[in-house]
């Protein structure tokens, strides 16, 4: 009995949606289950490095990292949203909400997320690694970054001009 295979899925299923990196959401699925595996495993039961629990007060560590929690779900929720939410009739450059902050809202969320973890228990292990997603996550943005440069042109260029990568200005230029 014979039966038609369904057709392979392409990583572009929108044509308002630019594309992102191949590799891009496995080395996140990878980073995100080392990260866990290292940071449970010091700081619930080996406890090799974290020996910086001893200089920082437990209050100081569980509201910082509280409120990192919090804005990592902030801006991984909202931004999600806005990209995948809803499909624009028009493709062109989101400046919107969290967009009109910084232009990696999405992939700040997964930095701020690792880091609020990291503040509840300051494993430095577990910190390795964060900074290895951190090089990884730009590593994948400016390669998305090229694709939309590619498609976009000039109004991309304005909008890198006008919105930080990372880290949100203080005021605006």
């Amino acid at each position: 009995m014979a039966y038609k295979q369904a057709p392979k899925k392409t990583q572009q299923q929108r044509d308002d949606l630019t594309g992102e990196h191949l590799i891009s959401d496995a080395g996140q699925i990878v980073l995100a289950c080392l990260f866990a595996a290292i940071w449970i495993a010091d700081s619930f039961f080996f406890e090799y490095t974290t020996f910086l629990n001893q200089y920082v007060p437990n209050g100081i560590r569980l509201a910082a990292g509280f409120v990192l929690l919090v804005l990592s779900g902030y801006l991984a929720k909202t931004g999600l949203s806005i990209v995948f939410g809803e499909e624009r009739e028009q493709p062109g450059v989101i400046r919107k909400s969290v967009f009109g902050v910084v232009r990696h809202p999405v992939y700040l969320s997964e930095i701020l997320l690792y880091l609020g973890l990291l503040m509840l228990s300051m494993s430095l292990l577990a910190g390795v690694v964060w900074i290895v997603a951190i090089g990884f996550l730009h590593y994948i943005s400016r390669y998305e970054e090229r694709l939309l440069l590619k498609r976009f042109g000039e109004e991309y260029e304005t909008y890198m001009r006008e919105v930080p990568m990372w880290l949100p200005r203080l005021r605006k230029k």
